[in-house]
């Protein structure tokens, strides 16, 4: 009778509702200091002295750093790129993805541990907490307590901050891409355009957002390379593991308890390694795709470890062939250089070595020849053939440029009137219509290759060798 009710009280009970996804469980990151708590600070001030003061600094007069997308050219210190450029960007995009893949496979999520940017500002931001809010404890106890006046004044202080430092932010990054001097003179007096109040605004809502509020769920959810960092892992890979071989069994004891004699491990169970972890996992646990490899967690448990007067190293960075085979550091170093490493050490070094050959070999002269196509060519008086051309000469560097433009390929062939110097201004296009003159019979009919040679000097250091630059085109003949 009672295995005959129970269907029956199942089917009473209905559907059963199941979420798709886990309610997130707010994180306190305790405060930790050691050795590679400093390296992240030192990594803080880096990048963000490279990003806060890179659009101050100025060359020749002008930003040092300004990605000038309406005039499309981007100047980086004394260099100047324009479209016709965009291999140097792809190259740069294949280096920072082979150096992606090197470090990853050498030592984890470096770069995600200690100079993404994520990490940088969730790092600032959660200083600006333990500043305003106190300590893990004070503020778990300060979100428990019912609203008063003393925490909403904390809370508005500590958000008021935040949103100051995430506009800022955001007035830095339109900084890149607008003159900063002349955006922060828009901004004083509220007459910034439309689209660099909006990236403003913008980025500064996605810095606040992501490193006040989102956190660890930007590492979890939202960053891919968790999801395929697992690929570039080898058994040789350095990473944070956790000695279970020491440390179990775990347990509490006194400090001047003889733990060995009760059975008990290094690892006094006192969690420190979960409270200072940014993303909340137990890294007793193994490896998990939400560690940072920031190493909160082995600064945690060296302090610990110095209480009770155990070596360090329970928690380290180490290999799974290390812990396995129980390596020194000079069995783990020598792994290091295997096959995998070498191959992207060599791809990369090859890659960077002739980026850097072609660009110190670039010729700071473009051209391009356009023909002008509603006056393909007409006859002369005097029995000659005459193509119209328009030539797009650039200078791309930062001091004006003489230009003396020639043509070969046929006999006889000249531009019309004799082309005297053309000036043409730092950094800059000029559009040069060019009319050439060709006897009919210095060519078959149909199209004729010639070439235009374009020369420049520099009007203020005559002594220096000229540039010159030469561009194919067709002369047709009818």
């Amino acid at each position: 009778m009672e295995s005959a009710a129970e269907p029956r009280v199942a089917e009473q009970a209905g559907p059963v509702e199941q979420a798709l996804y886990e309610v997130r469980k707010k994180i306190y990151p305790r405060a930790v200091h050691g050795g590679f708590a400093l390296w992240r600070w030192i990594f803080v001030l880096l990048t963000q002295l490279v990003f806060y003061g890179g659009p101050w600094l100025s060359w020749n007069g002008r930003q040092a750093v300004l990605f000038d997308l309406a005039a499309r050219k981007f100047y980086i210190f004394g260099l100047v790129f324009w479209p016709q450029d965009i291999v140097y960007l792809t190259v740069l995009l294949i280096i920072s993805a082979y150096s992606l893949f090197l470090f990853t496979a050498v030592a984890g999520r470096l770069w995600c541990g200690f100079a993404c940017p994520q990490t940088v500002y969730t790092e600032i931001f959660m200083w600006i907490e333990r500043k305003v809010e106190g300590e893990r404890l004070a503020r778990m106890k300060l979100d428990g307590q019912p609203l008063s006046l003393r925490k909403v004044t904390l809370k508005a202080v500590k958000h008021g901050l935040w949103i100051a430092l995430a506009l800022w932010t955001g007035f830095t990054f339109v900084g890149f891409f607008t003159p900063i001097q002349t955006l922060g003179r828009e901004v004083l007096v509220l007459q910034a355009g439309p689209w660099e109040t909006f990236w403003m605004l913008f980025y500064g809502f996605a810095t606040y957002g992501n490193a006040g509020w989102m956190r660890e769920q930007v590492c979890k959810y939202m960053c891919p390379y968790a999801r395929f960092q697992s690929v570039m892992f080898d058994p040789d890979t350095l990473i944070i593991t956790y000695d279970g071989e020491r440390g179990e069994p775990r347990g509490a004891r006194a400090r001047s308890a003889d733990y060995k004699a009760k059975g008990l491990g290094d690892c006094v169970d006192c969690g420190i390694c979960v409270q200072v972890c940014p993303t909340g996992i137990d890294i007793r646990k193994g490896l998990q795709y939400e560690c940072i490899g920031c190493a909160a967690c082995i600064d945690g448990c060296d302090q610990v470890m110095d209480k009770m007067g155990y070596p360090k190293g329970l928690i380290r960075y180490s290999t799974e062939n290390a812990l396995k085979s129980h390596l020194p550091p000079q069995g783990i170093l020598k792994r290091i250089f295997r096959p995998r490493v070498l191959i992207y050490t060599a791809i990369l070094w090859a890659i960077i070595i002739a980026a850097l050959v072609t660009l110190y070999q670039r010729v700071p002269l473009k051209v391009d020849v356009i023909r002008d196509r509603g006056n393909v060519m007409h006859d002369t008086d005097d029995q000659e053939v005459r193509n119209v051309y328009r030539l797009q000469i650039m200078n791309t560097q930062e001091i004006a440029r003489d230009m003396r433009i020639s043509v070969s390929g046929l006999d006889g062939i000249e531009i019309e009137g004799k082309s005297a110097p053309i000036r043409v201004a730092p950094a800059s296009s000029l559009m040069v219509p060019v009319r050439v003159e060709a006897p009919r019979a210095s060519g078959r009919k149909g199209s004729n290759r010639i070439v235009f040679s374009v020369e420049a000097s520099d009007p203020a250091h005559p002594e220096a060798a000229p540039l010159k630059v030469e561009e194919k085109a067709s002369f047709v003949i009818q």
